[in-house]
């Protein structure tokens, strides 16, 4: 139960991303991405002596942070911007359906496959039927990073539990250094800007909740959770972030956003309801 409060801890922060990214929009990414995680880190720094990690964790945490938000801000560069979106939030269906391939001695039930369908019908329902109708939807070669960004955090998230357990401070580590190689993209590769009293409120903002204390909530409950159940759940991510942005925007709500609701609401029960007999324990992971 814990471990479902604390991911939809993590999906509640994730789901203002977007509408913060909007308000951001005019900071180069690698520049937004740096800072912010950098920022995000700052909470754990106090707990600096519990960030002894072997070079093989912070690799994978640095590959999750940092090679997760490069590959999905190529394919917002390089793709009609909803439908690359679309591709990354294929993330929570392969938490569930690869599961069992990474980690011995889960197996994957037919009510799971069920409620991941279910839930990503939901949120192409909940996305698509938000468009203008600007966007095209010929092939763009920026859906492969999209597509690569949505299987590298589904792996990341799977492979915390295959690790030596490791403290929850140490994602600070991860944040940090991620945050620092997105700085020095951004000096290489983008221009320079001069940053508003707003920008610097709105990252901090950024920062401590979407790429800071989500990635920290996210953590404990993979370490504690059943990672197909958690990655059900994550289907209300896109449906949330829809909801926020129509919220901000102005805009009502419509007929496909209240089928998104049902279908992504739907999915999370089933999934979450199937019990498997042979579920790994907390401690084993």
């Amino acid at each position: 139960m814990h471990a479902n409060l604390h991911a939809l801890g993590a999906i509640a922060l994730w789901a203002g991303l977007a509408s913060l990214g909007l308000a951001l929009r005019h900071v180069p990414p690698f520049l937004l991405t740096g800072i912010a995680l950098v920022i995000g880190s700052v909470p754990a720094w106090p707990l600096w002596r519990q960030w002894r990690v072997p070079g093989s964790t912070l690799a994978l945490g640095v590959c999750g942070l940092f090679g997760y938000h490069l590959l999905l801000f190529l394919a917002l560069r390089l793709a009609p911007p909803v439908e690359a979106n679309l591709v990354n939030y294929l993330w929570p269906l392969l938490i569930v359906v690869l599961a069992p391939l990474f980690l011995p001695g889960l197996r994957l039930r037919p009510a799971h496959v069920v409620g991941a369908a279910l839930g990503f019908a939901g949120a192409a329902v909940a996305i698509l039927g938000g468009r203008t109708g600007s966007g095209s939807t010929s092939w763009s070669w920026g859906y492969l990073p999209a597509l690569g960004a949505a299987v590298l955090w589904a792996s990341y998230s799977l492979l915390t539990k295959r690790v030596a357990r490791f403290p929850t401070a140490a994602i600070g580590l991860f944040g940090l250094v991620s945050g620092l190689l997105a700085l020095g993209c951004h000096l290489l590769l983008e221009p320079a800007v001069a940053l508003t009293g707003t920008d610097w409120m709105l990252l901090a903002a950024i920062g401590l909740g979407p790429l800071g204390a989500a990635f920290f909530l996210w953590d404990r409950a993979l370490k504690d959770g059943d990672a197909r159940h958690i990655g059900v759940l994550s289907y209300i991510t896109p449906l949330a972030s829809t909801a926020l942005l129509l919220l901000v925007s102005g805009r009502g709500w419509s007929w496909s956003i209240g089928l998104a609701a049902l279908l992504i609401v739907g999915g999370a029960v089933l999934g979450t309801r199937s019990r498997d007999t042979r579920e790994v324990s907390p401690s084993s992971a």
